[in-house]
């Protein structure tokens, strides 16, 4: 029986069917299709979809996320601004959810991603594989909750019917949807065999 080193499996982007790695042309023994394995530019998509998070997050904490007309009298309210209008108000549960989940949660993940991109590049402190590979398991898995603050906008828009109120999404919902979507994008675009590969 002959042992194979992990280093030397390679996933078939096409069909995920695990592959031996032959050298230079490796064809996926499933579906027949061409497998490289990158040695080079591995991080370069990642690093552009959080860059352009981070951008996308900036208009999104300075334009107003929600748009409210009342009998004329029209009012708007940051992300920040709804948080501390919920407090103010008592409901303490709800501003908190909103505060973590727009806030604390997106720059976390901001600086988690800025960490594992530059740790599999350079060494910082210990070097953990385990503790670098919890991080990323973890920045997916809250991803989409990120999204909770939209979803609170559209809820708004799609319940409160009422002849005198109006309720619409402002300019920042787009701006953090997006910054949301770019976040899961360079999550997913962030190759994990690279904290593995780094010694």
């Amino acid at each position: 029986m002959i042992e194979v080193k992990e280093e030397d499996l390679l996933r078939c982007p096409t069909c995920e069917a695990v592959n031996i790695d032959k050298g230079r042309e490796n064809v996926c023994r499933r579906c027949g299709s061409h497998i490289y394995k990158h040695k080079r530019f591995k991080t370069e998509k990642s690093w552009a979809y959080l860059i352009t998070a981070m951008i996308a997050y900036v208009p999104a904490n300075l334009y107003p996320m929600l748009i409210s007309s009342q009998f004329g009298s029209i009012e708007k309210s940051t992300i920040m601004g709804g948080v501390i209008l919920l407090w103010e108000h008592g409901s303490y549960p709800i501003a908190a959810i909103i505060f973590f989940a727009s806030i604390v949660i997106p720059v976390l993940k901001f600086l988690v991603l800025i960490y594992l991109l530059i740790s599999v590049k350079y060494p910082i402190g210990k070097d953990s594989k385990i503790n670098k590979h919890k991080l990323y398991y973890i920045t997916e898995a809250v991803g989409p909750w990120s999204m909770i603050d939209v979803f609170v906008v559209a809820i708004l828009m799609a319940l409160i019917h009422l002849a005198n109120l109006e309720i619409i999404a402002g300019t920042a919902a787009t701006a953090f949807a997006l910054s949301v979507f770019f976040t899961l994008l360079a999550a997913h675009a962030f190759d994990e065999r690279l904290i593995r590969d780094r010694r």
